[in-house]
């Protein structure tokens, strides 16, 4: 009975309450400044620069080609703060030169592709640039999470999301969808002028590794495809709708139904985001992955009632926030609610720990199936249900992904070899 209560202990320990607190206040924001740009832009405009913008969060986990997830990987083994540091330098080089030829592929790309809304390419193509930013920005916290730094990572997730809001807030008021996609593009770039330098790097005295091989670049290619398509298994709703029912207003709709329900996850990412360095340090010690995963379960067990029981009781009233007209999609909001409820309590560890053990290639297989699935479901659902088709799909694919991956894990993990890095 007193797991949870020891887990969360530890959490706080390892500078977690900085991470915790700086994830609420930063998802807060982060739906202040959705709330601002549905209020002051048009939203059928405001649904098209969502549906490009949905496009290129395809797009931005395998940004630097992945190797930002060979970073925290290998840095977390690695023993030195000078090593730290070198991989850094390394995949800052590399990964910018990687990101620039991605947005040139889709820049590309989007002259191939027949768009069915008007100004989607235009709005693609510059949202295409925030790649760049959100790749370095991405790298400084890494940095700061494998120097056990948790209070200046938790400070730049907050720092990014005030920027965001006050962006958002003017640019919006003055130019509209314009100065929402300008906000989009400014705040990475200015957070991350803001901390770069607290990482206290000399660039000069640089050294490459060995450990930068063909495993090192297989581990982050294969780890951003996963993230690419755990990304999709979200955006893809929003597309699909949008191609199925052909109502940008529609887009916008559920968008904001499932808003709360996937901000919710910012709960798993805060715990998992303060301890992975710290459980990847330790991952061939049996006894403490077997207590930290005990812990885990049984506090997000936990939050997930607690989560369930409110969003029952007080559904009418949180949908509210957006409008009366958003209590018509109680029902999809109930069954997102549900569904999320995998993910804190199962997909969300047992996805990272598979990486920890270097089976990101594990993680890719579990969401290009679950992504499959969610196509041809959605395909079946959508112009039955409406947005309740999308919901009720990615519900239960957040259940089968959990699943799949603790059983997996578990697996693999049996018969670990502590001698493999």
């Amino acid at each position: 009975m007193n797991q949870p209560r020891v887990y969360f202990q530890e959490f706080l320990a390892r500078s977690g309450s900085y991470v915790l607190i700086a994830s609420i206040l930063a998802r807060l924001l982060s739906f202040l400044a959705s709330w601002f740009a549905l209020q002051l832009i048009d939203h059928v405009e405001l649904g098209i620069v969502i549906f490009a913008f949905n496009i290129i969060s395809f797009f931005i986990p395998i940004g630097g080609f992945g190797l930002h997830q060979s970073l925290i990987r290998y840095g977390a083994l690695a023993k030195t703060d000078k090593e730290k540091n070198d991989l850094f330098i390394y995949t800052l080089r590399k990964g910018l030169n990687a990101s620039f030829i991605l947005i040139l592929l889709i820049i590309v790309g989007s002259f191939v592709v027949q768009f069915s809304f008007e100004k989607t390419r235009i709005y693609l193509i510059t949202l295409s640039f925030i790649i760049v930013p959100m790749y370095f920005f991405e790298l400084i916290k890494i940095q700061f999470r494998l120097k056990h730094d948790n209070k200046n990572f938790a400070y730049s997730e907050l720092v990014y999301n005030i920027i965001l809001v006050i962006t958002v807030l003017i640019l919006s008021h003055f130019y509209s969808e314009k100065g929402y996609v300008a906000a989009l593009l400014l705040t990475p770039i200015l957070t991350s002028i803001l901390f770069l330098g607290r990482l206290k790097i000399n660039y000069k005295d640089y050294q490459k590794l060995t450990v930068t091989n063909f495993a090192f670049y297989k581990y982050g290619f294969f780890a951003s495809l996963s993230n690419v398509v755990t990304q999709l298994l979200f955006v893809i709703d929003i597309i699909l709708i949008g191609y199925l029912l052909n109502d940008a207003e529609m887009i916008t709709n559920y968008k904001y139904v499932s808003l709360i329900p996937l901000s919710i996850l910012f709960l798993p990412r805060a715990f998992i985001a303060t301890d992975f360095v710290f459980f990847t340090e330790k991952i061939y010690d049996k006894n403490y992955i077997k207590k930290y995963v005990i812990g885990y379960i049984s506090f997000f067990s936990i939050i997930s009632l607690a989560t369930v029981c409110v969003s029952f009781f007080f559904s009418d009233e949180i949908l509210q926030l957006f409008g009366q007209e958003f209590k018509q999609y109680t029902d999809s909001f109930l069954i997102l609610i549900m569904g999320v409820c995998g993910i804190l309590m199962l997909r969300g560890l047992f996805g990272n720990l598979l990486s920890s053990i270097g089976k990101a290639h594990i993680n890719y297989a579990i969401a290009s199936i679950a992504l499959v699935i969610n196509i041809i479901s959605n395909y079946y659902l959508i112009p039955i249900y409406g947005i309740k088709g999308a919901a009720i799909t990615s519900a239960a694919l957040m259940w089968f992904t959990g699943i799949i991956s603790c059983v997996w894990f578990y697996l693999l993990y049996h018969n670990i070899n502590a001698s493999k890095t």
